[in-house]
């Protein structure tokens, strides 16, 4: 294998986003970043808020785990639940391959809404926006049958159907009009037309017991088990080993996409990834939403703690609202930023630092350790609901501080 592969697959790890970050959280410190400085005496205000965040939704602090099943609960009702438990599956692997299907379609899907988007939730007559209404969005596309080609099993992805999907059919699901604009909708289309290509294209992944689907990859996963266990990390490499090829316009390290990997002048190494900062944000996200699947499947999840936080504007934003982070050009905030600018990227890597800072410290005022209390929580707890609503709390519409151009592949 060429040396620049070995470093390529160096990056497709949560060690290599928790390492780089924390690097770059060192330098922030040492105050030789271009465009933050970093005050951790602000850093009990941010505990304070997520602390005061979970009480208020867990008081036992009984919290689930960061996944995006929870955003498929509205107002007390688990919509996929009840679909899933009225479902005759013919074992437990068919309900695990059609989980895998929702979750991977369903968080590809989850980069961001803007401000002004909403879904009508025809059952409820609700207006839901952001994260939570493109979950149910997703959620209905999903059992309408809308990415299955298979009229007699609706709740599917089949790769043909992703290949063919049309950018009115994704908008028509939306519910995206002059009067409800998305951000993004035709990268989110370009992204699942790529994830349909690549998966027809690696049968010995996504077709093992199936025609090509994404859900395929939970039968790889098994086989990848030891003993029935199988480690967050693996999942996680696997999805970037595996999914890479659908990221548009991505880094290329020795014939390998690097996903969500961008470039920062300030991460100087010896090798070929010298400025490079991994962050993998949805596929992470993706990890989290695998487990509960993987474990109603009969398997273990063991090493989940060691998948790091979320680089994503509301995990960002509690940190920049509650003055940890503050950017050294004020007017830096009335700027719009490219994803890829270094003032982003340097966000974004700090952000998944300050989260472990922060879960250490919380850790500590509950009297809890990472195996009681596992970042996974904190984060559902936890960091991203803080963040909005302190991001509500200074602005009216609840934007993120930074402006950030989205392609809606990202955030």
């Amino acid at each position: 294998m060429q040396i620049d592969a070995v470093d390529a697959f160096s990056l497709l790890t949560a060690r290599a986003v928790r390492e780089r970050a924390h690097r770059m959280l060192t330098i922030g410190l040492d105050k030789r970043l271009p465009h933050f400085l970093i005050d951790l005496r602000s850093l009990d205000a941010a505990v304070d808020l997520v602390l005061r965040t979970i009480r208020d939704r867990y008081r036992t602090l009984d919290i689930p785990f960061h996944a995006r099943w929870r955003h498929f609960v509205i107002r007390g009702k688990d919509r996929w639940a009840a679909i899933a438990d009225a479902t005759r599956w013919p074992d437990r692997d068919a309900r695990a391959r059609a989980e895998f299907d929702l979750a991977i379609i369903s968080v590809l899907l989850d980069a961001g809404a803007g401000p002004t988007w909403h879904y009508h939730d025809r059952l409820t007559g609700a207006h839901i926006g952001r994260s939570e209404g493109l979950a149910l969005a997703s959620l209905d596309m999903f059992a309408s049958g809308l990415f299955s080609t298979r009229a007699d099993e609706p709740l599917r992805v089949d790769a043909e159907a992703l290949a063919r999907l049309s950018v009115g059919g994704l908008r028509g699901g939306l519910q995206v009009s002059d009067d409800n604009p998305l951000v993004g909708l035709e990268g989110r289309v370009d992204l699942l037309r790529r994830l349909g290509t690549q998966v027809a294209a690696v049968p010995r992944i996504f077709a093992r017991q199936d025609s090509p689907r994404p859900g395929g990859l939970f039968d790889h996963l098994a086989t990848r088990s030891d003993r029935g266990i199988i480690t967050a990390p693996a999942i996680l490499t696997e999805l970037l080993l595996e999914f890479g090829p659908i990221w548009p316009g991505r880094i290329i390290l020795g014939g390998t996409g690097l996903g969500d990997c961008w470039r920062h002048p300030t991460l100087a190494t010896d090798d070929a990834t010298s400025g490079l900062v991994p962050l993998h944000k949805l596929s992470q996200w993706l990890a989290y939403s695998l487990i509960e699947p993987i474990d109603r499947a009969g398997l273990q999840v063991s090493d989940i703690d060691e998948l790091t936080g979320l680089a994503e504007y509301r995990n960002g934003g509690l940190f920049v609202d509650t003055g940890v982070l503050a950017l050294r050009d004020p007017a830096d905030a009335e700027r719009v930023h490219d994803i890829g600018s270094t003032l982003v990227v340097e966000w974004r890597a700090l952000t998944v630092a300050l989260l472990d800072r922060l879960a250490d410290a919380l850790r500590a005022r509950v009297g809890r350790n990472a195996t009681t209390l596992p970042l996974a929580r904190i984060l559902e707890g936890g960091t991203w609901a803080a963040g909005r609503a302190i991001a509500h709390a200074h602005r009216a519409d609840g934007a993120p501080p930074i402006k950030v151009i989205s392609d809606g592949t990202v955030f």
